[in-house]
């Protein structure tokens, strides 16, 4: 069973999770991992809330998160999917073009995955997206199965922590 279910935050979003995840691995001075905040222009100001009611992208960003682990640079973005599959639609081609320059450079780029329909979270190492983009760029399927996902890289909610994603990474960096 998640942390979602056990911990009753049904309503909350993964992002919330892996913010709420980051703000212990500072504290614990184990990490530190920044959201990157989507750059946007405001069009239409809702003056009476203090929201705004319009905007538009001012261009393409480029992951959710980056950061460094002891001493290795990491990044990353957030995907959720309803189907028991990763539509490859959900992954721009600005963020596998990053990703693969942050791997050149040395650092470690993924996705963090939740399946809703199984209540599940994976970390997806970029060179497995990486394959799918490439085999979809020719012609073949344009969704990661769920099969594909690396049981051994399921993310638990464990020590203190709502999703603990370097547990997993560890685990990938040791085998890799």
């Amino acid at each position: 069973m998640s942390y979602r279910r056990t911990r009753g935050l049904r309503g909350s979003t993964l992002e919330e999770l892996i913010n709420m995840t980051n703000e212990v691995y500072k504290k614990r001075h184990v990490a530190i991992i920044q959201k990157i905040p989507t750059p946007i222009t405001p069009i239409e100001l809702d003056r009476e809330h203090g929201n705004i009611s319009r905007a538009f992208f001012e261009r393409a960003s480029t992951v959710d998160y980056i950061g460094a682990v002891q001493g290795i640079p990491i990044c990353f973005d957030a995907k959720e999917t309803a189907e028991t599959r990763l539509p490859l639609q959900n992954v721009h081609e600005h963020q596998i073009e990053f990703m693969r320059e942050y791997e050149l450079n040395g650092g470690v780029a993924f996705l963090l995955v939740y399946f809703k329909k199984t209540d599940e979270y994976f970390m997806l190492p970029f060179k497995v997206l990486e394959k799918y983009w490439m085999d979809a760029e020719k012609g073949g399927r344009r969704s990661i199965p769920y099969d594909a996902f690396d049981k051994e890289l399921t993310i638990q909610g464990t020590n203190g922590y709502a999703l603990n994603y370097l547990d997993t990474l560890n685990i990938y960096l040791t085998r890799e």
